[in-house]
């Protein structure tokens, strides 16, 4: 992986302050000092004991993560959605599992990842997986080639900057055309269901209205918390379960998942500063009921 920074005043700085304002931790730079990379300055490999007192450009360069010998690779296909140095977003499908578990670790989206850099000969061997879905969820996940770049975006993840847009059909009317779901969340004892609890954590989903009618309705949710199933326990445990969701009451004749999908994904990329947004259609069995229901209806934004 490399990266450059641009020094840009005549300010003195040490190599080791510029280098931790730009999110390398205490641990990476104790690495770089024992031959782990290497620092560039204006293309010149340098101590890392210097004085910076010119605009420059400091550049980073670091190997490759270690292969992960216990992820195994599928050679399963993948929907790239954009790619670049540092990032690969993918639309997942419904059915597939986000990450290796006990139930399945050999067939996951990150096994297929790592199969496709393998199968492109990438040097890239334990791609990091930094956004995950339900299995029965489909759309946008998000992958971080580095571990250093998968630190670096870990701010805005854990602190909700990420934005996430999400399309859901759920049973019956929703009047209101924009609202807040607020309600926390815990596991039920010995199940693998969540509800609200009061013992639960703090939970808090944003909603649009795009289409309603009296059995059904369609929403664009945005998560403002992270919790496991939250936008189907907040909306099943207000009387609206998604539609297909039998693990939360959804009527399951007309799809046989839930009808959730995450089709919007944004976020500033933490090297270049660019805003990148990315979106993807509403899968078909989702698609078939909307301009059922509702005529030929498509998202302006994806």
């Amino acid at each position: 992986m490399k990266v450059t920074w641009q020094k840009k005043d005549t300010k003195q700085q040490t190599l080791k302050s510029f280098l931790r304002k730009q999110g390398v931790s205490q641990r990476l730079y104790g690495k770089l000092k024992k031959g782990y990379g290497q620092v560039l300055v204006d293309g010149q490999k340098t101590k890392l004991a210097i004085l910076l007192e010119h605009p420059v450009a400091v550049t980073l360069e670091l190997p490759a993560d270690a292969i992960e010998e216990n992820v195994a690779i599928s050679q399963g296909p993948i929907e790239v959605v954009y790619e670049d140095e540092f990032w690969l977003v993918v639309n997942k499908p419904a059915g597939l599992t986000s990450v290796p578990g006990p139930s399945n670790s050999t067939d996951t989206l990150v096994n297929r990842v790592k199969g496709y850099f393998i199968e492109q000969r990438s040097a890239i061997k334990a791609p990091r997986i930094i956004t995950r879905l339900d299995r029965y969820t489909s759309g946008l996940v998000l992958f971080a080639k580095h571990s250093f770049a998968q630190a670096q975006i870990a701010a805005q993840v854990e602190s909700h900057r990420m934005d996430k847009r999400y399309f859901a059909l759920v049973q019956g009317q929703i009047s209101r055309e924009h609202g807040f779901i607020e309600g926390p969340i815990a596991r039920v004892a010995d199940d693998v269901k969540y509800q609200i609890t009061p013992e639960g954590r703090f939970a808090k989903s944003e909603y649009w209205l795009e289409k309603s009618k009296a059995e059904l309705s369609l929403v664009q949710v945005k998560l403002h918390t992270g919790r496991t199933h939250q936008i189907r326990v907040h909306f099943s445990e207000n009387g609206h379960p998604l539609l297909g969701d039998k693990l939360y009451g959804g009527e399951c004749s007309l799809i046989a998942r839930q009808a959730l999908h995450a089709g919007k994904l944004s976020f500033i990329d933490p090297f270049t500063k660019k805003y990148l947004e990315f979106s993807c259609p509403i899968p078909p069995d989702m698609q078939l009921i909307i301009d059922k229901e509702f005529g030929n209806w498509q998202s302006e934004s994806l």
